[in-house]
Formats: C-alpha cells, structure tokens, sequence
C-alpha cells in the first residue's frame, strides 16, 4: 500500500515530466515552425499563441528552451522511483546520459544546412527525441543504482576495526611495541604498551606467527635494558640464551648492580645448580611440592589424577624420600640425584630406613603395611611410577649439572642480580623439562619480597614445563615485582599438560594478552575474550516494485574467531592491563607490530657465546659414581645404625619366606 505522500509526489514528478514534454513539443512547433506551415499544420490561434510565448523571451535562443526541458526532466529523475539493482553499474547509465545529451545538443547543426525545410524538421526532431530518450533512459538507471557498503567487504573488515591506543605509555618496567593499525580502511600509528607487566602476560601464537620475534626477543632486550633480573627457560637450545647474552653484554652496566650470568644446560656443561638446595626445603610441604612438580613432570598422564590414590602415594613415597635426604646430616646429600639413587635401594631396607625417622613414620606407615601384608601388587602400583621415572633422569651430565650449587635461584637479590637461562633440548624436552621445572619451584621459594630489583621469568613453550604451583605464584608475583610471561603455541598445550580446570586458572590469571595466528577452541576463547562492540549493518528488501536499504547498527564480535584463525606473521590481537596512574583508555588492540628494523641493525650486538667451562668427561663420571657411593654408604650407615640401637631394630621389615 503507498501512502498519501508516495501518491502525491508521485503527481508532482509527473507533472514536472509533463511540462518538460510541453516544453520541448513548443520548441519543435517554434523552431520548426516554417515545415509546419508546409505541412498545413498552423492556424490563426497557434500562431497568436507562438507570438505571445515568443514574447516572453522563452524562445529567444535555440537552446534555452531545450535547457529549460531538459531540467524539469532532471528534476522529475530526482524524484523518481523504482526497483533498484546491484547489477546496475554506473556506467551504463553514463553511457546513455552523456550519449543523449550529445545527441540532443548536436542536432542543432541541421539548422546550419542548406536542407529543405521540411528534411531539417524531421531530422532535428527526431534526434533531438532520440536524445531526450536517452538522457530519460540514462537518468532513470542512475536512479536506479544501489550502492551497498558490504559489496566491497565481503569479510566485513571495515566494520571490526576500533580505535586504538596511539600514544606511548612508558614507565621503568613497562614494554613497549610500536604498530600500526586499520581504522575505517585508515591505516594508522599506534603502540601496545605492557605498562603493568607484573600483572603476568600470556603469548600465544603459532609456529611462525611471529611471537619469538616481534614478542619474545622484544621483551627480553627491553628487559636487560631496564635493569631487570632473568629467568629464562630457552626451548630451542641456545636460540635465546645467546641473544639474551650478547644484549647483557650490550646493557649490563645499566644495572645498579651488574647483574651475573649463569646458563644451566644438561647438553653442554656451564654452570651446576642443586634445586633441591637445602635454604628451599624449611618444611616437609616444600618436599612434597619439589616432588608433586618433578612426578607430574615426569608423568603428565598424573596431572589428571591428582587426589587419586595411585598418584598421591607415588608423590608421597618421593616425598619421604626427598624429606630423610633433607634431614640426613643436615642435608649433605639433599640433591635430585641422591633422592634418584636412593629410589633404587631395596625396597624392604628403604622402608625400614625411612620409618626409622620419626617426622616420616605417618606417611611410610601405609607403604610398610601393604609390605607387611603381602599387598606386593598394590605396593608397586603405589611405588612403580615413581622409581621407574627417576630413573629416566639417570644420566651423568645430569647428577653432574644437578649436584653442587655454582649459585642460587635467588635471582631478584637487589645486591646480587641474576640472568639464568635454562636451555632445553626440544628431542629430549621429557626428561630435561620436568628437571627445569623443578628449577622453577626452588625459584618461587627463594624469590624476595622486595620493591627495587623487577624481575622476568620468561617461559618459552611453557607447556612443556610443570608448575605445581604457578597459579598461586601469578597471584602475588607482583608484590615481589615478578612479570611472569608465559609463551604457548595453543592453549589446547597448556590444558593437555595441566588439565582443563588449572589451564583455566593461569590463564584467567594473565592481566596481559598478546596473540598471534591461533585456531580451534583457543580462537573462539579469544573472541568472547574481546567482547563486542557497535558496528553498522546494512539490510536489503528487494520486491517487484522498489528496493529499499536499512542502516541499523548492532553488537558484534570486535575480533571474531576467523581472523584470529587467519592473522598474518607479525600481526597481532589481545589486551593489555593499565596502573592507576597510567589508565590506558584504549587497552584492546588488533595491531601489525613494528620493527625499529635501523634501530635494531644500529643497537644489535654481534651474537656471541657465553663462556663455557672446561669439563671432562672424566670428572662428570667420578661425580656420577660418588653419587652412586654416597648413597650405598648412606644405606649401610643407616643399616648399622638401626641394627645397633634396640628401639630401632624392632622396626626392620623382614623378608617373606
């Protein structure tokens, strides 16, 4: 149904037609008037009539009434409606446009001639028709046209970008990466700042999505420039131990203090660190933490079972075994590789010398008893997982790396800086990981409460390491001015080795988010991350008869999953944590980070190698067989002892005849 106002104007539009066609019909019969006359098509009336229009200087000029014509039909275009089409171009309706008012124009040459009159009518008028046809047809198209502002955007890029934060926030301990972004098809200058990284960052990314680069390295020379203290766990061997080396080399005398370097490696020999240093372990739950990381590590089909009976008594019997090393002349033999060695003691003298000890009698009481009640089976479940993975660990470059302290994990000592990089081996990550993971929990112990020295625990592939207890570290690393940056591929990594529910916790527990290219799930987590915001929507209604456009605008997602599943190397999205006193209006961001590429080449240190240490294999062996001794000597020690003292006789297991 058309409304009274669609019917009116509807009149109009044919009027103004009307008079137009009036209009041009009178420049005809006037200026053609002479064939007319011939045609016996003029009387008294018209011709009283002609010579009053005449007078009123409509005909003063051939054109000017074909202009006054033409405009009364541009005016009725202007209103015109009907049904509008994408498949309408404008050049087609310029082609008839143009072509028609050349015709319509040029057709006034026929009167420079030296035609009949009569020829020069019938010429002049109908080219002249033909032109306004023309004009009529090129005019009705162009009205015609639809213009949609999704034609263009099939992925609908021009609607999900957002303003972002173009000014630098810097501060003594932030990160800073300059970028460039999209804005309503703009591109424009921007910076990510980490202004509060103490509030944990989480980097994600693809392989070759661009995060060691533009991420990882980035952070580490901004790191040693500002003076913080290091912890890194280097996946690749030496990939970023020898890039964080050569900056140290580069910076180090921007520290207050100049920090020292140690490198630990199980590859090749540079420094030796015990994580199960006697200053960590004040009380039996630090053995038990050092014990849950290292099985968990070693074992991450575990990491699901936590609570269950099979996996809490593996962790216990370590436990008891890590705790008597501890208390064994004040911990002289309290290293991983004597709690490894001293796992393989027969099982009968073990138990018997571990209950001897007062503080372990509660938690060896139910290994004692399956013993004694030939529960042989059950003990094994109990024990098995545990013996047969320390022994994984059994290998001479190990027990040497891991038994004697070159330095401590004490890494944030404002008197005493530390750059300590852990080198991994991706073709042996199942055995080293879970030994630097245990390096890891002994940090978190002795790191100090203090407010002068920032520190960086950078953790590459941070999936392949397990931490017990990180999730509640990242809750107050910050009083310890601690910034944790974990580095994943996926977060499907981190909930295979950590579970469903604690890859939720640590990851909920990043104030700081930074992605590249990532797919499936951690995509869709992403997008809902980001939330929504107002963006503008065209709808077409197409009928028989008209077309109409509706401009609406409605919530959507600001960074939707598909173009997370499809960033470029080099581009990333995610959200950044402010301070009170640096609040960053604009925290989200879906940027093109920037290398200062003439900065970089300008600053860069030529890589170089840590210094390495002379080691021989021979020595590495005689450290492998004192650990071995130590421990027989330990066990017959402790086997003379409680036989000579009476109230510890009665606690010798038997064997079963």
């Amino acid at each position: 149904m058309k409304s009274a106002n669609d019917i009116g104007l509807k009149k109009i539009i044919d009027l103004t037609r009307w008079i137009s066609v009036a209009l041009l019909l009178l420049h005809f019969y006037f200026f053609c008037y002479g064939a007319f006359r011939e045609w016996h098509f003029t009387t008294d009336v018209t011709e009283r009539i002609l010579g009053n229009i005449a007078a009123s200087g409509l005909f003063s000029s051939l054109n000017k009434t074909k202009l006054f014509s033409l405009l009364f039909l541009g005016i009725s275009l202007l209103g015109a409606q009907g049904r509008k089409s994408e498949k309408i171009g404008y050049r087609t309706g310029l082609a008839y446009l143009l072509s028609g008012l050349l015709t319509y124009f040029i057709s006034a040459l026929l009167f420079l001639t030296d035609l009949q009159a009569t020829v020069v009518a019938v010429f002049y008028m109908s080219l002249t028709g033909l032109g306004y046809i023309l004009v009529l047809t090129g005019g009705t198209l162009l009205t015609r046209i639809i213009k949609l502002k999704l034609k263009g955007d099939v992925f609908n890029k021009g609607n999900q970008t957002f303003p972002q934060e173009e000014k630098n926030w810097e501060n003594k301990y932030s990160f800073n990466f300059p970028a460039r972004y999209n804005l309503k098809g703009k591109i424009r200058s921007s910076f990510v700042s980490i202004v509060n990284p103490f509030r944990n960052l989480l980097l994600l990314g693809l392989p070759g999505s661009g995060k060691t680069l533009w991420g990882v390295k980035e952070i580490l020379r901004q790191a040693i420039f500002k003076g913080y203290a290091i912890c890194l766990h280097d996946f690749k061997p030496r990939d970023l131990t020898d890039f964080t080396y050569s900056y140290y080399l580069l910076y180090k005398h921007k520290y207050k203090v100049e920090p020292q370097f140690f490198v630990l490696c199980f590859d090749e020999i540079y420094h030796r660190c015990n994580p199960l240093m006697v200053k960590s372990m004040d009380d039996i739950s630090d053995a038990a933490s050092a014990s849950r990381s290292i099985l968990l590590g070693l074992n991450q089909d575990m990491i699901d079972k936590q609570g269950e009976f099979w996996t809490e008594s593996s962790i216990n019997f370590v436990t008891c075994l890590i705790w008597f090393l501890r208390l064994y002349k004040d911990g002289i033999y309290c290293t991983l590789p004597h709690v490894i060695e001293f796992a393989q003691t027969d099982l009968r003298m073990l138990l018997t010398i571990l209950r001897a000890e007062p503080q372990l009698e509660a938690l060896v009481k139910p290994f004692v008893s399956a013993l004694e009640e030939d529960a042989g089976k059950q003990l094994v479940g109990q024990i098995s997982g545990a013996t047969v993975s320390l022994g994984t660990l059994s290998t001479p470059n190990l027990y040497y790396v891991l038994s004697a302290d070159d330095f401590t994990m004490t890494i944030n000592d404002p008197k005493a800086p530390k750059i300590v990089c852990l080198v991994n081996n991706p073709m042996k990550a199942n055995i080293y990981s879970p030994v630097f993971s245990l390096y890891l929990n002994n940090l978190q112990k002795l790191l100090r409460e203090q407010d002068e020295q920032p520190s960086l625990i950078m953790l590459e592939e941070f999936a392949t390491l397990s931490w017990p207890g990180l999730s509640k570290f990242l809750g107050y690393a910050r009083s310890y001015l601690v910034a944790v940056v974990m580095v994943l591929q996926d977060a499907a990594q981190l909930i295979a080795n950590y579970g469903q529910k604690q890859a939720n916790v640590i990851m909920s527990m990043a104030g700081n988010l930074i992605s590249g290219q990532v797919t499936g799930q951690s995509a869709k987590d992403l997008a809902d991350r980001f939330g929504k915001i107002m963006q503008d929507r065209e709808s077409v209604a197409i009928n028989s008869s008209d077309t109409s456009v509706t401009h609406s605008k409605q919530l959507d997602y600001a960074i939707p999953q598909s173009v997370i599943s499809s960033l470029s190397a080099g581009e990333f999205v995610g959200v950044v944590a402010d301070n009170p006193d640096q609040k960053i209006e604009h925290k989200m961001f879906h940027s093109e980070f920037i290398l200062d590429e003439k900065r970089i080449k300008k600053s860069m240190p030529a890589y170089k190698n840590p210094p390495k240490p002379t080691v021989d294999n021979k020595t590495i062996l005689e450290v492998f067989a004192k650990i071995k001794k130590d421990i027989r000597n330990l066990v017959a020690d402790e086997r003379e002892r409680i036989l000579s003292t009476p109230e510890l006789k009665a606690l010798i297991i038997p064997d079963k005849k």
